[in-house]
């Protein structure tokens, strides 16, 4: 069989058995397919020759032309396709759309070094520790580590000019060397035992303190030696938490699902024997593409120019598994491996990887077209190397300036999470100061965060402009708060939904999207849940204050006897209804007292 618009015999009698690249274009020569070969005449004289399914039918039926690439072997035939497809995304190869770089914890090289997220380029001075599957990976184990170690995790700016203590310091989770209140020795020690944690070297860690712990037992200081006792405990716990049973060095696991035009890949990352955690991957795949090719295209588009393990651990066998082996081999410069038939341990953990892809599969497919999307446009928009897991926005309700109530709504990438809603009652700031209402409830809510009370957000969304932005953004940098993406949803003109300008702080122009925009729809839900949980509370506390407020002023109906009267006649409403029979049966209330709260309420008809 061959196309209509390609005269294939003619090319294959002057095309070479050496290895190489192919790469099939149509008339408009618009690249449809890349591939390798060991024998590129073989290879792609297949196409030609052979009975072939339906996609490749298509695809070979629009073939107008064919380049070639000669290499000397097929190792760098591999390497030179993935280069090409990342830049071309042909249509009919699978595509993995993960080109971001993954974050690191860094430990900058200073004389009383910080702890700190990254993402980028590793090249300044210091260490670098990971790579972690996601940012959330990266927060998580800092703010674990923050309990642990009192290293500083705050920039360079906030550090240089402190003339007092931050919060961190007062929650026992720094010990201010930015205003000299911890020695060097002390402070390198700590720095000491939070690099053995990263290395995964738990046990040794676990060692030098249970030695410091008896040291300063023998020198009878006992609060020091019950913070090592304390750090031992929580570290047991950790080991038993996130150490894979049986793993040592670096290990992933790759497990590919497949169903409904969807694919899914489930990695889990090892380093030096402990868990980082897993990530997700939605590659785009042809149709009628099987596991085995699959996995061919992810290991080697994933791979290539990253950091690499000493094994890989797969569900499903890739069918270029020795030349993979090869090419990972080359680009580590150790010896990589990539098992299938794998038993007892290894075997529990591929087994859980495919589970994992199995259920993500299935809630891909039962949200695809809802909140998966949204959450795929929101990352497009606002430039985000992963898609957000997180999000909280906050609102502001009251009534002329009186009893003010902050809320706090979180989504994650399933929705709302309402176990995770936070309200605020404000207090002491001036009636209508939504600027300083905003500055209480992110500092109340954001000190119990860094306390170790919940996870930080990806994206934190303001309902309103610039000047609560930089409420915002001045709070969290007093907090000691990285990492967290803010963005001010500004009612627009006419303040009419589909009209909301969006701020990012630090960005002067607004980012105003179409009505239409699934990105602007979940931003409008997030907007609408924390305006409509605002104004519940702040009905709730008015509602509160006018059940209460009446009795309040009758002199003799105390607490006690309030709460009966409220109890026992149904509420404020059912006591203003009362007769005086009916208020006297209340316990506590006498004749007298019934006839006063009855003229409180009634007056003289």
């Amino acid at each position: 069989m061959g196309s209509g618009l390609f005269d294939h015999k003619t090319f294959l009698n002057t095309l070479t058995s050496r290895p190489g690249v192919y790469r099939m274009m149509d008339a408009a020569g618009e690249v449809l397919y890349v591939g390798k070969a060991r024998d590129l005449k073989r290879r792609v004289g297949s196409y030609f020759s052979r009975s072939l399914n339906q996609r490749i039918q298509n695809m070979v039926s629009r073939v107008s032309g064919i380049d070639v690439t000669v290499t000397h072997t097929e190792a760098e035939a591999l390497i030179l396709e993935n280069t090409l497809i990342k830049s071309l995304k042909p249509r009919y190869n699978v595509l993995l759309r993960d080109d971001k770089s993954y974050p690191y914890i860094y430990l900058s090289n200073d004389d009383f070094p910080r702890l700190a997220f990254h993402r980028g380029s590793r090249s300044g001075s210091g260490r670098y520790f990971g790579p972690y599957p996601s940012a959330a990976a990266v927060r998580e184990t800092l703010r674990l580590m923050q309990k642990l170690f009192p290293v500083r995790q705050c920039e360079e700016s906030f550090y240089r000019n402190r003339s007092r203590p931050c919060l961190q310091y007062q929650i026992k989770r720094c010990t201010a060397p930015c205003i000299d209140l911890v020695a060097r020795s002390e402070y390198a020690s700590d720095v000491h035992a939070a690099t053995l944690f990263l290395e995964g070297k738990t046990s040794q860690l676990i060692d030098d303190l249970v030695l410091r712990m008896e040291t300063a037992a023998t020198a009878l200081e006992f609060e020091q030696a019950a913070h090592c006792r304390d750090q031992i405990a929580s570290l047991r716990r950790i080991q038993e938490r996130q150490y894979v049973s049986g793993a040592h060095g670096d290990l992933d696991i790759i497990a590919c699902a497949s169903g409904g035009g969807v694919t899914c890949i489930q990695l889990f990352f090892v380093r030096n024997g402990r868990s980082l955690g897993n990530k997700i991957f939605y590659p785009k795949v042809p149709a009628e593409e099987c596991d085995a090719k699959i996995l061919d295209a992810f290991i080697s588009q994933y791979y290539i120019g990253k950091q690499i393990p000493s094994e890989i651990l797969v569900n499903v066998e890739p069918s270029d598994r020795p030349l993979l082996e090869t090419v990972l081999t080359a680009e580590r410069g150790h010896r990589v491996t990539i098992h299938h038939h794998v038993r007892r341990e290894r075997a529990r953990w591929l087994e859980m990887a495919r589970q994992n892809a199995e259920l993500a599969l299935a809630s891909r497919l039962a949200s695809r077209f809802g909140m998966q999307s949204r959450l795929e446009a929101l990352q497009t928009v606002f430039n985000l190397e992963e898609m957000p897991e997180r999000m909280e926005c906050f609102d502001i309700s009251h009534t002329a300036g009186e009893l003010t109530v902050a809320s706090c709504v979180v989504f994650n990438q399933d929705g709302p999470l309402k176990s995770d809603y936070r309200r605020f009652n404000i207090t002491g700031i001036e009636p209508g100061d939504d600027y300083a209402a905003m500055e209480q409830a992110l500092s109340r809510r954001y000190t119990r965060i860094q306390s170790g009370e919940g996870r930080l957000p990806d994206l934190l969304f303001i309902d309103g402009g610039k000047g609560q932005l930089k409420i915002a953004a001045d709070t969290l940098t007093e907090l000691a708060v990285s990492g967290v993406l803010l963005i001010g949803v500004a009612k627009g003109v006419e303040r009419r939904p589909g009209m909301e300008r969006l701020f990012l702080f630090g960005q002067d122009a607004p980012i105003i999207l179409p009505a239409s925009s699934p990105a602007l729809h979940l931003i409008q839900q997030l907007r609408d849940e924390a305006h409509r949980f605002a104004v519940t509370g702040h009905r709730q506390r008015r509602e509160n204050r006018n059940r209460t407020s009446t009795l309040e002023s009758i002199q003799g109906v105390g607490p006690k006897r309030r709460q009966r009267l409220l109890k026992q006649l149904g509420g404020l409403q059912g006591v203003s209804r009362a007769g005086v029979e009916d208020l006297s049966r209340v316990e506590g209330i006498s004749r007298v007292l019934a006839e006063q709260i009855y003229q409180t309420f009634h007056g003289d008809e």
